[in-house]
């Protein structure tokens, strides 16, 4: 009777004891910053909040999603702009996990489903752009990719927040040219400059001269100050050009004596 008695409180104690270790191994924790997916007997049954959570060996299971915002480092890509130019272009793209239970159930490794469709929607658009447009208005065609993206990735339960194109190499032939380019539109912004220069000098010349044109003596008093400013540097060489107005009063006075 005792060896029974014995026998029952060994029973009653381990499994006490097994009870014990399956509750303990139940015992899951989720972070503040994650959240989990439950299933029971294979069907999704809740998402797990932050916590301590119980998930029965055998009959339930768990999988564990972070929610904070991922970033995916978009690798080179080859791509031929609307104009028929080779470029390769990197990205960089952060998203997040706003709804666990279509990221899990959805779609498989939604991390690598993310990269490939940000790799491919990136060739895509700047297939649709000219190099022009990819150079210069790079936030635009970043907020194109992004709007693709988080459109496709919506029912994955997944949330785009931003895109960033971070390079854009360019062939060596195409960067010469472009400096070429940048050289002339340079060399015709100062043929335009000059051209527009020469014409406010000549504007300003004519409006002169019609100034001591109306007044008498004014064109002798202007040669006079011109002779004193040259006579400062006698290493000038003065050459004294006569107006044609004392040149045909002198013909004048010669001409009455003869």
């Amino acid at each position: 009777m005792e060896a029974l008695i014995g026998m029952l409180v060994m029973l009653f104690i381990t499994a006490i004891g097994f009870l014990f270790f399956i509750l303990v191994i139940s015992i899951k924790q989720v972070n503040e910053y994650e959240r989990g997916v439950k299933f029971q007997f294979g069907k999704y049954e809740s998402i797990m909040s932050p916590g301590w959570k119980i998930v029965v060996p055998i009959l339930q299971s768990w999988r564990r999603v972070d929610v904070r915002v991922r970033t995916v480092d978009v690798p080179n890509q080859e791509a031929i702009t609307k104009d028929n130019i080779s470029v390769q272009v990197n990205a960089v793209l952060y998203y997040r996990v706003v709804d666990a239970k279509l990221a899990i159930i959805k779609v498989e490794r939604f991390y690598y489903a993310v990269s490939q469709l940000a790799q491919t929607t990136m060739r895509n658009a700047v297939g649709e752009v000219e190099l022009d447009e990819l150079l210069g208005e790079r936030d635009k065609v970043s907020e194109r990719i992004r709007g693709i993206v988080d459109k496709a990735s919506d029912p994955w339960g997944i949330k785009v927040e931003s895109v960033e194109l971070k390079d854009v190499v360019l062939p060596e032939e195409m960067k010469r040219t472009i400096a070429k380019q940048a050289e002339a539109e340079r060399e015709k912004r100062a043929v335009i400059i000059k051209a527009e220069g020469e014409v406010m000098a000549a504007n300003n010349m004519a409006k002169a001269a019609r100034t001591l044109a109306a007044s008498e003596g004014a064109l002798h008093l202007r040669t006079l100050q011109s002779i004193n400013d040259l006579s400062s540097d006698k290493s000038n060489t003065v050459v004294l050009a006569l107006p044609l107005e004392v040149l045909r009063a002198i013909e004048g006075i010669a001409g009455k004596r003869a």
